[in-house]
């Protein structure tokens, strides 16, 4: 019998890929079963995955073409056979017992629809960055509330949830290319509370293409439409016009690359300058490679060898 069904979608992930699985798969509390959709991989993805399923038969690998990641989840999502589906990130960890505690919360709470808990985001190279809490009062008044600014769990990746109320509210939706989660968010909250466990057991690694905002202005179109088509819902009027709006919410081929990697090599650094030091200035170094004219990358490259010689 399947307790938790564990969904992940994977695009030319294999760096970080056997990590992932090894932190899903070594799980304990729980019987579970991992289906990983490979979304048309061009590197060793796949061969990693078909290894690994052949010696444990909980992994399921479902391949495909390039679908992207939100058709790719509502796949995953509706071969899941568990009482509990949970979202996992390629190339993040759920770290010993995150299944198992949030389980726990769910069967303790009748009403709850969804449990998450923190998240600890690391760098490239397994750095400590920051950690991610949520309040589990603000997190529920905020999608209560259903006005913009909407507030979400600590991270996508960080939640489990109830299937049959993921089924009833309708699961992800495909209009929306990106925050797809924080539009299921919002109509799982009209069934249910969501529960926080009060521990960081996800990580997710960040890298500086993806701090940089690649496509920052689709996620806050996407988020007011999210907002629109929740109040129009809980009106009892129809959100149509919402959901076709967001369907033409596409992913625009980003320019001026070198800048934006800058950017994230430099939030990077940040996070690291107080602690590691050292660590901080090989991301302001590539920073400041990547885009000379980033004063505060060079200024924080200064003060990195100025903490290190305290």
């Amino acid at each position: 019998m399947v307790e938790v069904s564990v969904v992940m979608g994977v695009f030319n992930g294999a760096e970080t890929l056997a990590e992932t699985l090894a932190s899903v798969l070594s799980q304990e509390g729980c019987a579970l079963e991992f289906i990983v959709v490979d979304d048309g991989s061009t590197d060793a993805s796949g061969r990693i995955l078909s290894d690994w399923a052949a010696r444990d038969p909980r992994l399921r690998v479902l391949s495909q073409g390039n679908i992207g990641l939100t058709r790719s989840l509502i796949r995953g999502c509706a071969e899941a056979s568990g009482e509990f589906i949970a979202r996992q990130d390629a190339g993040d960890l759920s770290l010993p017992g995150r299944l198992g505690r949030q389980v726990l919360a769910l069967r303790e709470d009748a009403k709850s629809v969804a449990a998450t808990c923190h998240t600890q985001f690391i760098g490239p190279m397994g750095e400590p960055l920051y950690v991610s809490r949520v309040s589990e009062g603000e997190l529920n008044e905020s999608l209560r509330r259903g006005t913009a600014p909407l507030r979400g769990p600590s991270h996508h990746g960080s939640i489990m949830m109830r299937r049959s109320a993921y089924v009833a509210a309708g699961g992800y939706r495909p209009q929306f290319h990106f925050a797809q989660d924080l539009d299921l968010w919002t109509r799982l909250a009209e069934a249910g509370s969501f529960a926080v466990v009060d521990e960081a057991l996800y990580r997710a690694r960040l890298a500086p293409g993806a701090i940089s905002g690649t496509h920052t202005m689709e996620q806050r179109r996407l988020a007011l439409l999210i907002a629109q088509a929740t109040e129009l819902r809980r009106s009892g009027r129809d959100e149509a016009a919402a959901l076709a709006e967001a369907a033409r919410v596409r992913p625009v081929p980003a320019s001026n690359k070198a800048t934006r990697m800058a950017r994230g090599n430099y939030f990077i650094g940040s996070c690291l300058l107080g602690s590691a030091p050292d660590s901080a200035r090989h991301y302001f170094r590539e920073a400041v490679r990547q885009d000379p004219l980033h004063w505060r990358a060079w200024l924080r490259l200064l003060q990195s060898y100025w903490g290190s010689q305290r």
